[in-house]
């Protein structure tokens, strides 16, 4: 297993570790299924729901599949939505948040990426090429800009537990790209 995924493994078991126990969570673009078969043995998590529009030849867990457009759950089905390195992967990255953070009832949590300017976006690129194309996953390089998904998610009812910025993902060289990298909890707050 690589030690970037390694390392955001336990960033996010360690954000659920003040948490009381989790009995569904729902893992968002979840491809081979490692995030989903690894968090409930380090937080206290009863049972992750992966799901994905493609099904992987190799995985940890297989996903439950579906079109791509609307996530087929009913609002609030699950007490924890996640999605590790996947909005950007999205064709509209906005309403694909929009629907994970309507099937959640309680908290949201996401890794993924923000930059602010030409360089951001062309790092990110490169990077998204590098650790995506072997595994045939499309890169459209649309990256949060300045920060307007997490605005969106504090401006639709949810409220910030914790957020990392930067994300301590990669060490060496690439540890100069770790201001690229975040990742966020929030918890529900209207209802």
């Amino acid at each position: 297993m690589s030690a970037y995924r390694l390392r955001i493994l336990e960033q996010l078991a360690a954000a659920l570790q003040p948490l009381e126990p989790i009995r569904h969570a729902l893992d968002f673009g979840s491809g081979d299924g490692y995030f989903a078969s690894q968090l409930p043995q380090r937080a206290k998590l009863t049972a992750i729901t992966p799901v994905d529009v493609v099904e992987r030849a190799q995985s940890f867990i297989r996903p439950q599949l579906y079109a791509g457009d609307k996530l087929p759950f009913a609002d609030g089905a699950f007490e924890l939505a996640y999605s590790v390195d996947v909005l950007h992967h999205c064709p509209d990255p906005m309403a694909a948040l929009a629907d994970l953070a309507r099937c959640s009832s309680r908290y949201l949590m996401l890794k993924d990426h923000n930059h602010g300017g030409a360089w951001g976006k062309l790092t990110l690129g490169l990077l998204d090429e590098i650790g995506n194309r072997r595994f045939g996953i499309p890169s459209p390089y649309l990256y949060q800009h300045d920060w307007a998904w997490v605005k969106w998610i504090e401006s639709h009812g949810f409220g910030r537990r914790l957020f990392i910025h930067p994300m301590p993902c990669h060490v060496g060289p690439l540890a100069l790209t770790n201001g690229l990298q975040f990742m966020g909890l929030w918890e529900r707050q209207d209802g």
